[in-house]
């Protein structure tokens, strides 16, 4: 336990045995009370949780703002008295795990994260538009619904405020990376009417278990609401992001320009790897990285039996019909019966698969335009199916393998089902999660999932894009690059379109510290399998490995690989006997 000790701030040695007793009531007590003053403050839902309908939406005025930072100072403060020696093994995780949890709440209300409220792909308001995307079954997911829409004045008023004090300090994303964003703001703003909003959705097509007198009554009260609540609120945010937000953003990009931006930077750092890394070493790692891969790409060109250089293999990759879907079906379908393949083999390499299955949809047309080529998560495999012709079909098994199964729709579902986890550890935390559906593309080759050299070096070219971001995000935030000189980087070394060359650059530009998480989280899975096979030898079973990383849930880097050292002592038994056979 002792590297898992190391590992975590404020800890002391027990002493007696009743501090045994007390430092694990002391850990509950503080854990739940937070837990419930957490749901108090409507703080526990994921914004990506679009099943999620709430009568309401949370305060994010500046006063509950700095109220929260002090709460969670004084949670750091009580955890830091315990003395974690005397806690089980199993609390000692959750010790760590709750602890970083809090760690990255106290610095992001220090830093007031709240005052930019949208990035290059997302936003406050996109999110909110995106319960109307949730499953409505009955007349109380309606009635939530609609008294939600009527908070949208208020919540949107916080926003702006909060938007406004942002960009007075410089603290606001790039104005580049900003530019047509309003266009997910006016697709609602200068609707003719209400039924022709994101928000009439659900009431189009009604379940026809609510009685269709009910039916009419909840479309009267929907068009009155949005009215009344959503349209107003959405026409001030486009005049205050037309013409004070946007003329106002920052033109630098790095996020070592940000008021205190050294620490800012760092922190994030420490939020999305769980690492205490500085930037110079990990771009260090990012290029020694690319040239590793390099290598293999040169292989796998050789293989294909094209006799061309590099680049123009790449030229080719990116202009030859034949790696394009001619429709949006297409597409779909493909990564459809990419998904089935995956089924097909999954019980060779786990023991234990999710309940839940998940749809194959396209990205909604008004977020598609920015949007990534696909993102998956419980119960979704969202596809981008906007431009077709930087959809390639060549990348289609990694994207696939990473966002659906047994990538995002596969690990996180298979997270919520550890009802024997505290209710903090089902939080997402982006060094574990994309780590992990990093490593799947890379599994995808051992699956047997990618059939031509063009597959495997899509395949690469997504380990490659994924190395990049090690380099260009530290360049960036940290080393003085600029868009055009990261664009540039990405399109010499990866495979990847104009389109989404551009997307992705202005995505780390906007979300510093994010784009760390994948490439350095699959590093750490992948040197805790390769530490499993050769201490087990002929005893390392894939399944039990899997499993065994699976059934954590999300955990910092350190824990997992302290967690694989476990596995490794107790000879490789995964937590499901049937995974043996």
């Amino acid at each position: 336990m002792s590297s898992l000790i190391s590992w975590i701030p404020g800890y002391r040695r027990a002493t007696t045995t009743d501090q045994v007793a007390t430092s694990h009531a002391q850990f509950q007590s503080i854990w739940k009370k937070e837990w419930a003053w957490r749901q108090e403050q409507k703080l526990e839902e994921d914004e990506d949780d679009d099943d999620s309908l709430k009568a309401y939406l949370p305060r994010v005025d500046a006063k509950t703002q700095a109220s929260r930072l002090a709460y969670w100072n004084d949670i750091i403060s009580q955890l830091d008295k315990i003395d974690l020696q005397s806690l089980s093994p199993e609390e000692q995780v959750n010790y760590g795990v709750y602890h970083a949890q809090i760690e990255v709440y106290v610095n992001s209300q220090k830093f007031k994260d709240y005052e930019k409220p949208l990035n290059a792909d997302s936003s406050f308001w996109a999110n909110h538009a995106s319960a109307a995307r949730a499953t409505f079954r009955t007349a109380k997911d309606y009635s939530a619904y609609l008294a939600q829409l009527q908070e949208v004045p208020r919540y949107f008023s916080e926003q702006i405020d909060n938007m406004r004090a942002g960009y007075k300090r410089g603290f606001t994303p790039p104005k580049i990376t900003l530019e047509g964003r309003d266009g997910s703001i006016s697709s609602v703003a200068d609707a003719k009417s209400a039924e022709e909003t994101i928000y009439y959705e659900p009431f189009k097509l009604i379940p026809s278990v609510i009685p269709a007198a009910e039916q009419d009554k909840l479309r009267v009260q929907a068009t009155k609401a949005i009215n009344d609540f959503v349209l107003p609120p959405y026409r001030k945010l486009l005049v205050f992001f037309r013409e004070e937000y946007y003329p106002n953003a920052r033109e630098t990009l790095a996020a070592e320009a940000f008021p205190d931006g050294k620490a800012y930077f760092a922190a994030k750092i420490k939020e999305y790897t769980t690492l205490d890394s500085s930037p110079e070493s990990i771009h260090k790692i990012g290029i020694d990285e690319m040239a590793r891969i390099r290598s293999e790409m040169l292989e796998t060109i050789t293989q294909s039996g094209y006799k061309g250089d590099f680049q123009s293999f790449l030229d080719f990759l990116r202009t030859d019909p034949q790696f394009y879907a001619k429709t949006p079906e297409q597409l779909l379908h493909q990564a459809a019966w990419i998904a089935k393949e995956f089924d097909g083999v999954s019980g060779k390499y786990f023991g234990r698969l999710p309940r839940q299955r998940f749809a194959i949809r396209p990205v909604p047309l008004d977020q598609a335009p920015f949007y990534t080529s696909g993102r998956g998560g419980p119960g979704v495999y969202l596809v981008n199916t906007y431009d077709l012709p930087s959809r390639a079909l060549y990348s289609l098994p990694a994207l696939t393998l990473h966002e659906s199964a047994p990538g995002h729709a596969f690990q996180m579902p298979l997270a919520l089902e550890h009802d024997y986890l505290p209710p903090f550890r089902k939080a997402y935390i982006s060094a574990y999660g994309e780590g992990w559906a990093l490593y799947c593309e890379y599994l995808g080759k051992e699956m047997g999932i990618y059939h031509t050299p063009y597959d495997v070096f899509g395949m690469l070219s997504y380990q490659a894009w994924r190395a990049a971001r090690l380099v260009v995000d530290t360049g960036i935030h940290s080393l003085g690059w600029t868009r055009g000189q990261a664009q540039t980087y990405l399109r010499d070394n990866t495979a990847l379109s104009a389109h989404e060359i551009e997307t992705e650059v202005d995505r780390y530009i906007a979300w510093p510290g994010q784009s760390l998480s994948y490439y350095l989280g699959q590093l750490s899975i992948l040197k805790c399998r390769r530490k499993a096979e050769e201490a087990l030898g002929e005893k390392f079973n894939i399944r039990a490995f899997h499993d065994t990383v699976l059934e954590t849930g999300s955990i910092p880097l350190p824990l997992l690989e302290k967690h694989i050292d476990d596995f490794i002592a107790g000879g490789g038994a995964g937590p499901y006997p049937e995974e043996e056979k």
